[in-house]
């Protein structure tokens, strides 16, 4: 069966998360439910990150099998007919041999998250960052940020709900950048635990209003205790930014 990989960007404003569950319409169903439409037949869309509900991205990752070869062209063209309803878009499609997968040929995933600093309310990105009054020091969190790179037990990071078998990452980038009234938070690695951004997030926002040092949050990161983590920032100022795989 051909293999394509698809290039998806989403606004999760709407859906339950990325993967289809019971309680409620998710981006993997109403894509999956996109092919069906198109060509009577049921597949498996497997993504290269499962995100939360109300998380965006601008460039998830993900594969599917179908029954006949297709154009990644005009493949693209039919299936964005078909998902005209949803805020969901197919970027692009190309064949791929059957050895790609999105999620384990994944060297690494970055994700952004924003912030908007000012006191008046966003009014076109409402619902798509998370909005703070209160003055944030940018630069004293980038500073802070720097300790949580490197291979740690994020435990402190991780939500209490997470699957994963180890709470043990390598964390390869993170950087706060301000742009005027919006600050941006970068973030990669390989793979992420449940909520691993958001929290991280949260808790460098506490640094950025100077409740927090950053011993603070080194001692948080060291305690592997999750009580100790920071509020988790809102799921709306989040993306899936890129998925990056081998060359070739």
């Amino acid at each position: 069966m051909p293999r394509f990989k698809l290039t998806l960007e989403y606004d999760g404003s709407g859906f339950s998360g990325w993967q289809r569950q019971d309680n409620g319409p998710s981006i993997q169903q109403a894509i999956e439910d996109a092919f069906f439409a198109l060509a009577a037949d049921r597949v498996s869309v497997n993504g290269a990150g499962r995100t939360d509900a109300g998380v965006h991205a601008i460039g998830q990752v993900a594969h599917v099998d179908l029954a006949k070869a297709w154009d990644g062209w005009r493949l693209r063209e039919a299936i964005n007919a078909h998902l005209i309803d949803h805020k969901i878009a197919v970027v692009e499609i190309e064949p791929v041999s059957g050895e790609f997968d999105a999620r384990h040929s994944a060297l690494s995933r970055h994700y952004v998250y924003r912030l908007v600093n000012r006191r008046p309310p966003p009014t076109f990105d409402r619902g798509r960052v998370w909005h703070m009054k209160r003055a944030l020091d940018a630069g004293a969190m980038h500073e802070s940020a720097q300790v949580l790179i490197g291979h740690h037990d994020f435990s402190t990071f991780r939500d209490s709900q997470c699957q994963a078998k180890s709470p043990l990452r390598t964390l390869d980038r993170f950087e706060v950048m301000r742009d005027g009234d919006e600050i941006r938070f970068y973030v990669g690695a390989r793979s992420f635990l449940h909520r691993q951004v958001r929290s991280m997030v949260g808790s460098l926002v506490e640094v950025g209003c100077g409740k927090w040092r950053t011993a603070d949050l080194f001692a948080a990161l060291r305690s592997a205790d999750r009580s100790r983590c920071g509020p988790v920032a809102p799921a709306c100022g989040l993306y899936l930014q890129r998925v990056e795989y081998p060359k070739g």
